[in-house]
């Protein structure tokens, strides 16, 4: 176990540094500067014909497409979607909403029950798989040979495992029975798996064994992942059995690092895993909400940005 580090807070509100990902693989240092428009929405289907729906009756029926299709999706999400200004869109949800046809939270919206759907390991596999190949490449820059550090189940944290392969003299704790076979086969990496009662949607041991097993240890860096994150409440999980063995991973850290592509940032959903302020690091994709980004930067999170 290393010694104890201090926590570093470095990121300003107006300024998010990260490292990006070089055309070569390799990493360069960038300043990421905060911009209203962000991104596009890369995972959000659009009109099959690419017209703008332009009456509410029409752009409220393509709402529900997208949120059917979708899952949870933030207001930003849904306004480039449908081409429309993120305030017309609050609009629809709210008389969405009144209609008993979605639920509206913090930033988003759901179908009803969505914030306690628990997608599978192979669903979230279909999703934003570049985007998270390039979060994982980034996040093992923050792992040095020596380390002990733990790594939660997820798409995201299963990629950064098997990119530190290559590791020497570094501990891993796990509950995630895919991170532990993908580092198996590694002779200078010891791989410490806890007990608990396997879950097999997300392929993870979870529950009060785990969360006795984590008990007392302490790691440099914990490595987690999730099915949102916002600012206001931090990572969250649809199930409360996770979310309990979730938040003994993060209390076990020095620093607490999440990996989040676009899809989850500015979404949420039914239980608080990490609350925002126990977040150091964010490492995510570039398409992710500005807003949202800019409001973690400002709660203390360093935002490290992962470009395709």
């Amino acid at each position: 176990m290393l010694g104890s580090r201090s926590r570093r807070r470095s990121a300003t509100a107006d300024s998010l540094i990260g490292c990006a990902v070089g055309p070569a693989g390799g990493y360069d240092l960038r300043e990421w500067e905060f911009s209203p428009s962000g991104g596009t929405v890369s995972d959000v289907p659009g009109p099959s014909d690419g017209r703008k729906p332009v009456f509410a009756a029409e752009r409220r029926k393509r709402i529900l497409e997208l949120l059917r299709a979708n899952g949870t999706l933030s207001l930003r999400q849904l306004a480039e979607a449908v081409q429309s200004s993120e305030v017309t869109v609050r609009r629809d949800v709210r008389a969405l909403e009144a209609d008993g046809l979605l639920d509206r939270h913090h930033g988003g919206a759901s179908l009803p029950g969505e914030l306690s759907r628990e997608p599978t390991y192979l669903q979230k596999a279909q999703v934003a798989g570049d985007e998270k190949a390039a979060i994982a490449d980034l996040a093992a820059a923050l792992v040095e040979d020596g380390d002990a550090i733990a790594i939660g189940p997820g798409t995201t944290t299963h990629a950064l495992a098997q990119r530190l392969t290559g590791h020497t003299d570094l501990t891993v704790v796990t509950n995630s029975l895919l991170v532990a076979q993908t580092l198996a086969g590694s002779p200078r990496i010891e791989v410490v798996v806890t007990g608990g009662t396997l879950r097999g949607p997300v392929q993870a041991l979870i529950g009060s064994a785990a969360e006795r097993s984590l008990a007392g240890l302490r790691m440099r860096r914990v490595f987690i992942s999730g099915n949102g994150l916002t600012a206001e409440r931090g990572l969250s999980t649809p199930n409360m059995q996770v979310a309990g063995t979730d938040r003994a991973l993060a209390e076990a850290g020095e620093e607490v690092v999440v990996l989040a592509d676009h899809t989850k940032v500015g979404v949420d959903t039914m239980v608080q895993t990490v609350p925002p302020e126990r977040i150091d690091h964010l490492v995510t994709g570039e398409d992710a909400s500005p807003e949202e980004l800019h409001e973690l930067s400002a709660r203390g999170v360093r935002i490290h940005v992962a470009r395709l």
